[in-house]
């Protein structure tokens, strides 16, 4: 056994005995109604299944135990133990029995599943576990999922896709995620029933791309509508994703009220107390949802309604609800009394349906602290019996609530890294605060924190950051040496020890994975962002650190070529070396624009567009980096031509303008093959062309003029094209990226 892994196992001792002495954090018997209802049979037979699905015919080396009275109520654990030839594990529920066995792979056996690419090579005799280890985690939740992940991921995933993710998520440890496929379907025969048409809701329900927004009641009816295909497929989907979570021995998060109502709300009930809510530069029909008052009868009456049907469809509930009536929007009012009654509301529709109902928010919106003043937060937060909310820290390595809030006014909260938004590729991490930020909330004076959670916008990026958040939920103290770790995260991710690989991992967490203030907009580059003159790039890290972990990278794929995990993380580290460089070219476009030299400028225009093909050749060697895929998955799903290209539409819309005008242009950008080549390349070489006639005609850039010419013929042409793209990689990645790097590596030596 490595030494860090017996660190782990030393500590637990410790842990296990400040855990069931009751001395850590503190306790909500109110939520102790919130937890798994499967029996442990159920629970074992599921964990099983999900070995055979991961390591096949090597399932009978394993022998699962999941037995509840391991511990007492409420406390989960794993112990991982040899018996014979057997490596024996047991949980107290199905979750701590699958990350067990995800200890195991890492640790001993040397393999990694991840999101999308996994190693599990396992050695012929599985290495023995002497002695016997016990691991506790202190943190009661292990949440997963922002209310945005179900847009900018899993949009458009089958069953297959959610199966394999579920097996993820238990083998991550999570035990609390999100659950929100399907409730269209819902709110579709509740809205009917209460008097409203199909048309009322068509204009009301957002389209599959955009849906996480709709539900906020931040925008209405962009991208729909809703197909009725749509809302069997999803909730087909939601029995099955429900059925495993369960069966896992999960805790799902069913959606609840916040509030926002179809606009024929004001012609059904014209008694009605309603306000309309303004989000971003959406302008109608799509903008000013509605907002039901917190003290109209129909408030709770719809609530419970909602609650009531969506219980009886799935079978029961685990009583616990989100709903996030002011996520990224101004209140009507500002006094005290509103807000708590709008608290209130929101948790009386929730009560309203399930008597023992828990309502969990997102803290999100707290981060607008010029509105959130100390007065508005306890409003709102104490509007609801203490105990009987879960707050989500959401941007907890960055900017935190609870250190502001006196721990959210004694509601229970979970600690969560957010890390991505709109799903960016760009490296990026705060390693240094997930690494103890956890254990500083749970320190702090009255804590009342609960557990942790992952909460990115969107998934398949920055693999180690979640590997590491993950495995700190469940340790009794931070790593002591990260170096450590990362060298272990490379040798289970390629199933081989490599200095290389191993140095590279190192140098990209002292780097990339280190920024220290942590800031929202992290994938600034000028590739995926609207040309522009005075484009800068902020930089917590050197250049020079992502060259030197590319040439570790490279070096090491002699020996690590057959594996697709290293194959992605080659792709990733190039694809991120071609970011600097694209970048270090823009400065030099720009340096000969100002000089009014048109012979270098057109060089340099010439050296620039190359990297963006540079960039593009590389994404189109790996699966997991084309457009190509993302297109597929969105036509998949449709049931003739008029979905498909319904689909089609927001799947390139949401990548790329965000709203029929480009309200929230570039957030969700991503570096695929495909888009760097049709979308922001041509984008640049629209700019580099009106740069360049400028300098012929000697006048000055018209960037007003640019903006209206790239959005008529580059943008908005994009979202509306149906060209294909492929579905499968192009190229060899060792090849291509030895290639690349023999190319560019040179200029910075």
């Amino acid at each position: 056994m490595m030494t860090s892994t017996l660190l782990r196992c030393c500590a637990v001792i410790f842990l296990t005995h400040l855990f069931l002495i009751g001395t850590i954090g503190k306790e909500f018997p109110t939520l102790d109604h919130i937890r798994t209802k499967v029996d442990d049979a159920t629970q074992q037979q599921t964990v099983e299944d999900m070995i055979f699905r991961t390591v096949g015919d090597r399932f009978s080396d394993f022998s699962v135990v999941v037995d509840s009275s391991f511990l007492p109520m409420g406390k989960e654990a794993f112990q991982l133990d040899t018996v014979g030839s057997k490596i024996v594990i047991r949980g107290t529920t199905g979750v701590a029995a699958a990350h067990g066995f995800n200890h195991y792979l890492k640790y001993y056996a040397r393999c990694q599943v991840s999101w999308t690419v996994q190693q599990v090579h396992l050695p012929g005799v599985l290495p023995p576990v002497t002695p016997a280890v016990t691991i506790v985690t202190v943190n009661r939740y292990r949440y997963y999922q922002n209310v945005c992940t179900v847009s900018y991921s899993f949009v458009w995933w089958d069953w297959s896709r959610w199966e394999r993710h579920l097996d993820w998520m238990a083998l991550s440890g999570i035990n609390l995620p999100l659950a929100f496929n399907g409730q269209e379907a819902i709110w579709q025969k509740v809205y009917l029933s209460l008097g409203f048409t199909q048309k009322d809701l068509d204009e009301h329900f957002g389209g599959p791309a955009f849906l996480a927004w709709a539900r906020m009641g931040n925008i209405r009816g962009w991208g729909g509508p809703l197909p009725q295909s749509w809302h069997q497929n999803q909730l087909e989907l939601q029995h099955k994703i429900l059925a495993r979570m369960r069966n896992f021995g999960m805790i799902p998060v069913l959606p609840g009220f916040a509030g926002h109502v179809p606009a024929a709300i004001t012609r059904l009930y014209p008694n009605a107390s309603v306000s309309r809510l303004q989000w971003g530069r959406f302008e109608d029909p799509y903008c000013c949802t509605y907002l039901l008052d917190p003290q109209d009868p129909l408030f709770s009456h719809i609530g419970g309604m909602f609650i009531t049907e969506m219980i009886k469809e799935f079978n029961g509930t685990n009583h616990i609800y989100n709903a996030d009536t002011f996520n990224e929007m101004r209140p009507q009012s500002s006094e005290p009394n509103y807000l708590s009654k709008a608290g209130a509301a929101v948790y009386a529709g929730m009560l309203a349906g399930d008597p023992q109902a828990i309502w969990l928010m997102q803290g999100w919106l707290f981060q607008a602290r010029d509105f959130w003043q100390p007065a508005q937060t306890k409003a709102l937060l104490q509007s609801v019996p203490e105990g009987k909310m879960i707050v989500l820290d959401l941007f907890g390595e960055v900017q935190p609530i609870y250190n502001t809030t006196d721990s959210f006014y004694g509601q229970p909260f979970i600690w969560c890294m957010l890390h991505n938004f709109g799903g960016n590729l760009g490296m990026y991490g705060t390693v240094k605060t997930v690494n103890q930020g956890p254990f500083l909330a749970r320190k702090y004076l009255g804590s009342t924190m609960v557990g942790t959670g992952l909460t990115p916008e969107g998934i398949d990026q920055n693999y180690i950051m979640y590997e590491l958040m993950n495995e700190v939920a469940w340790m009794p103290q931070p790593f002591q040496i990260l170096d450590n770790w990362a060298s272990d995260y490379a040798w289970s991710r390629y199933g081989v020890k490599n200095s290389n690989a191993s140095l590279g991992w190192q140098i990209l967490l002292k780097s990339v994975y280190d920024c220290e203030n942590g800031f929202k907009d992290h994938c600034d580059s000028v590739v995926v962002h609207r040309p522009d003159l005075h484009k800068t790039q902020r930089s917590w890290y050197k250049q020079e650190d992502v060259f030197t972990a590319w040439d570790h990278f490279v070096s090491a794929s002699n020996d690590l070529g057959l594996m697709d995990s290293f194959r992605y993380d080659l792709v990733d580290v190039t694809r991120q070396a071609l970011q600097e460089w694209a970048y270090i070219y823009y400065q030099d476009l720009m340096e000969t624009y100002k000089s009014g030299d048109l012979i270098k400028f057109r060089d340099a225009a010439e050296i620039f567009q190359q990297t963006l093909s540079d960039m593009d050749r590389i994404l189109a060697t790996h699966q997991n980096f084309l457009l190509g895929r993302w297109i597929e998955d969105a036509k998949s799903l449709a049931t003739n031509d008029q979905e498909r290209s319904l689909y089609e539409f927001n799947a390139r819309n949401q990548i790329t303008l965000w709203g029929p005008n480009g309200e929230i242009v570039d957030y969700a950008n991503k570096q695929w093959s495909g888009l760097v080549a049709d979308y922001y390349a041509e984008r640049w070489s629209l700019m580099t062309k009106a740069l360049t006639t400028a300098l012929m005609e000697g006048k000055k850039f018209n960037h007003t003029a640019f903006l209206l010419d790239v959005f008529q013929q580059v943008e908005q042409p994009f979202t509306l094209a149906n060209k294909a793209y492929p579905n499968y990689p192009t190229g060899d990645t060792l090849q291509v990226a030895k290639e690349l790097h023999q190319k560019y590596r040179p200029r910075t030596l």
